[in-house]
């Protein structure tokens, strides 16, 4: 099913599950790369790592993640995630709140120069 996959520089996401109450996707970050620090204004996202590992970066913390660690990331939080293994990290993203649209980003600093970012 290409609709519910999508290319993104650091990876791949697919949609596992598009509700009207909550939204699943795998997420896939491929070794060396991050996603954007962002923050959600309608929406929290929990993660569970299911293959790979990396950092996480919530507001001013960073932690490292392995197979089987939990994070939440809450609305508003500032967050990032980035693969620092030779595998790809792979995470199960389960968001629930009021609306799940792409647009629900405000980026902070983003590698790949992507034009909504705030520099």
């Amino acid at each position: 099913m290409t609709d519910n996959f999508e290319n993104r520089p650091w990876g791949a996401f697919y949609v596992l599950v598009d509700e009207s109450n909550t939204k699943v996707k795998r997420l896939v970050v491929n070794p060396g790369q991050r996603l954007s620090l962002q923050s959600h204004v309608h929406r929290d996202e929990h993660w569970v790592v299911v293959a790979g590992e990396g950092e996480v970066t919530l507001d001013d913390s960073l932690r490292t993640i392995r197979y089987g660690d939990h994070v939440f990331v809450g609305r508003g939080t500032k967050h990032r995630v980035r693969c620092t293994g030779t595998v790809p990290l792979q995470i199960i993203e389960i968001q629930t709140g009021d609306s799940f649209a792409e647009s629900d980003i405000t980026r902070y600093q983003d590698d790949y120069n992507r034009a909504d970012s705030i520099l």
